[in-house]
């Protein structure tokens, strides 16, 4: 079965104004409307960097107990986890695995590390 959504992990967590910390989540891959929708946003047309912001609310489809994601959530989020999410979103629409190669520094052993356990 072809998998279309993947569980993560959140580094530190989105703390939501009640101050519940919120680190598991999942995200879908994205669609072609995913990436150029978000082009005529003015928030993006006035930033370029704004892109990721809406683009990671449209595809995260839960994060914690959070009814919904929106821009604002993920405006709040801190930069490591913002860092960690957008590898996240790059693998899994790259490769549909959530996963990236790594090398041992002892032995040189090639293998690859899957990303839904990072941060956890």
């Amino acid at each position: 079965m072809f998998q279309t959504e993947f569980e993560f992990t959140l580094p530190m967590g989105y703390l939501d104004d009640e101050g519940t910390l919120h680190r598991q989540g999942t995200m879908r891959l994205a669609t072609a409307g995913d990436e150029i929708l978000p082009l005529k946003d003015p928030r993006v047309q006035g930033n370029q960097a704004y892109l990721v912001v809406i683009l990671l609310s449209r595809v995260i489809t839960r994060l914690g107990s959070l009814g919904h994601i929106n821009p604002k959530v993920v405006e709040g989020l801190f930069a490591a986890d913002l860092a960690y999410l957008q590898e996240f979103y790059n693998e899994i629409n790259r490769t549909g695995k959530a996963a990236v190669p790594a090398v041992c520094p002892k032995c040189a052993h090639e293998y690859r590390v899957e990303l839904n356990g990072v941060g956890g």
